[in-house]
């Protein structure tokens, strides 16, 4: 089967998808407005979808507005990433009980394999999950609870064809266009009075959904207009990243001055780390219950911006907020390179918006570029 074809749908055809999806035993997970912000939850219909709103977005700046046009997908990506739904924030991994010869171990939760969709998952996303199966499902060591949120999964993604300020995939070439992983992709237009969709057909799946809602084959005309439109999200971001060479630029500037500026402005808060999509680091915490009979162990998301996260006996391996913030990004834009054959950011432009002091990377490596001297030819 080709997995090239193009349809159209109208807005009924998003509402039947969302339950035929939901027919076909799939939890949907989409965006939804809350907490003053567009989240990820449950989406039963289309009604729950932010009908038109969209987010302002900048350096330490997220604020939701009204749009002129009743979009659902009119928003850039919010503070949540499709991780937390495949690698949760806290997961209990085992319950002990204290017995007459030592602990044994109770009703552990069983590994969860629900069915779930993912609903207007971006080109950046798309690439963020692929990230992450490279470092927990095909690196040396497999995790086992995300390889089983993994399996299952059905992926609808949403071409981007209005970029935030904060954006920079295309210079990370990972958007706004998503390339694949997706089994349905679809391009939302609204202009002269029209609302409607086009689908690109991902995979044998993304067509089986496909046959069971109203639909037509997309004309050239049509197909043209959404091209364009995605093309024109490309031009209009403000912000890139210049990644030739990086790796070395980066290992060569180790002891920069501006390591030292930077972290002058860094609250160590780990929001960049909480917010981004390919971060996986987690810790173990052991809870006991007050009687001392009853323990519990959990694995929870970690940052490398917390003191305790590289303790060992003696210290922390890196206790100045500059050490912090330097092995961030130079393992997100160098080292990660080393350890999976590909960079750790996608240019979703999340750890600049959610940082409270607007630190931005992009801006960083252009000061440590433009202040690094050129070799000699």
């Amino acid at each position: 089967m080709k997995t090239s074809e193009k349809f159209v749908l109208e807005m009924e055809g998003l509402d039947q998808l969302i339950h035929a999806l939901k027919n076909q035993g799939h939890q949907v997970i989409g965006p939804i407005l809350g907490d003053g912000a567009v989240i990820l939850g449950e989406v039963t219909s289309a009604g729950d979808l932010p009908k038109g709103w969209t987010a302002q977005q900048d350096a330490g700046q997220y604020r939701l507005e009204k749009r002129s046009d009743e979009a659902l997908f009119g928003y850039v990506v919010g503070p949540h990433s499709w991780r937390r739904f495949l690698q949760p924030p806290e997961v209990r991994l085992l319950e002990m009980e204290r017995d007459a010869t030592g602990f044994r171990v109770l009703n552990n939760p069983p590994s969860d394999r629900r069915p779930r969709a993912f609903l207007g998952v971006r080109a950046c996303d798309l690439a963020a999950m692929a990230v992450q199966d490279r470092t927990l499902l095909h690196d040396r060591f497999v995790d086992p609870l995300y390889r089983d949120r993994r399996q299952n999964l059905v992926v609808v993604a949403v071409h981007c064809t209005q970029p935030a300020r904060s954006c920079f995939c295309a210079s990370m070439n990972t958007g706004p266009r998503a390339e694949g992983g997706y089994d349905l992709a679809l391009t939302e237009i609204t202009d002269n009075g029209r609302h409607w969709f086009l689908a690109d057909v991902g995979s044998k799946a993304g067509m089986r959904l496909l046959e069971q809602i109203e639909r037509r084959e997309a004309t050239e005309s049509e197909t043209a207009q959404v091209s364009t439109a995605v093309q024109q999200a490309a031009t209009r971001m403000h912000r890139s990243l210049d990644t030739g060479g990086i790796r070395e630029l980066l290992y060569d500037n180790l002891e920069h001055p501006e390591w030292d500026r930077v972290a002058g402005r860094c609250l160590s808060c780990a929001n960049c780390t909480l917010v981004c999509p390919t971060c996986f680091c987690t810790t173990m915490e052991d809870v006991t219950d007050l009687t001392g009979n009853q323990a519990e162990r959990r694995r929870r998301w970690d940052s490398c911006f917390a003191l305790d996260f590289t303790y060992i006996h003696g210290g922390s391996v890196r206790p100045s907020v500059r050490a912090r913030y330097r092995h961030w990004l130079v393992h997100k834009l160098a080292s990660w390179m080393d350890q999976f054959g590909s960079s750790g950011c996608v240019g979703c432009g999340r750890c600049i918006t959610w940082c409270p002091v607007g630190i931005d990377l992009t801006e960083e490596v252009g000061i440590i570029r433009s202040t690094t001297p050129k070799p000699a030819p």
